[in-house]
């Protein structure tokens, strides 16, 4: 019997591998089977990531997803692909009244912009294979109110309402296309808000998650679901990941 969580035989591209998220989520993927393609603004950081892939015929192409050029020429170098995980992204903890629009635009830039765009050249290069998968790594920021988040949420929101579109418009060619929005995930995000403030803050606030903060390979763990066939019959859907928080 065929194993419906496996990525054997699948060509995955994930954006953002350098570190956290897209990193393990690359590293997952490849030890399901999945040749990944991997792409990231490091070229030296991509360049670790693929010597840590599990398998063979894996390939890093370092891009910068907000300038169009790179975007193009990423696509071209393309082979057909059966999933995208678009991990790649930016956080920002700035106070809404001490916002401007250089913050949001860059913030847009990254969020929003790249993926949507990289996603509909993909998709009009016929580099998406029926019965494809697409998933965005959104977040629980989009739900909740948490103070000086206004700009990062706002981006995420963006994305969780355009995935459903996606979902739509994509489903002719059954391709899916599904969000995971977690809540805090110890990432080098966590270790940068924890050198930000006290380390007993950091730790009231971990207290509030029932099950804890999240790893990487939980998120990971979840988007390989939504890239393997387990997941054929899901589309148009946001899995918030919070251990229990709301």
């Amino acid at each position: 019997m065929t194993n419906p969580f496996s990525l054997s035989g699948k060509t995955v591209l994930v954006t953002g591998a350098t570190a956290g998220l897209g990193r393990q989520t690359a590293i997952t993927a490849s030890q399901l089977g999945a040749r990944v393609i991997i792409t990231g603004r490091d070229e030296q950081r991509l360049a670790a990531t693929h010597t840590v892939l599990e398998g063979s015929g894996h390939v890093a192409l370092p891009a910068d997803l907000t300038h169009q050029e790179q975007r193009d020429e990423l696509v071209a170098k393309l082979p057909a692909l059966d999933g995208i995980a678009h991990c790649a992204g930016v956080t920002l903890l700035h106070p809404f009244k001490f916002s401007d629009e250089k913050r949001y635009r860059e913030v847009y830039s990254i969020n929003v912009e790249a993926p949507l765009f990289l996603t509909q050249r993909l998709f009009k290069n016929r580099k998406l294979s029926n019965g494809g998968s697409i998933v965005f790594i959104a977040s629980l920021g989009a739900f909740i109110g948490a103070r000086g988040h206004s700009i990062y949420a706002g981006s995420k929101a963006a994305i969780v309402g355009i995935m459903r579109v996606l979902a739509h418009e994509l489903a002719g060619n059954a391709i899916r296309v599904n969000c995971v929005s977690p809540g805090m995930v110890k990432t080098e995000v966590v270790e940068g808000f924890a050198n930000q403030v006290s380390p007993e803050l950091v730790a009231a606030d971990e207290a509030r998650y029932p099950l804890g903060y999240g790893t990487p390979e939980d998120v990971a763990n979840t988007v390989a679901f939504y890239l393997a066939p387990a997941s054929k019959w899901i589309t148009g859907t946001n899995l918030i990941m919070d251990g229990g928080l709301t």
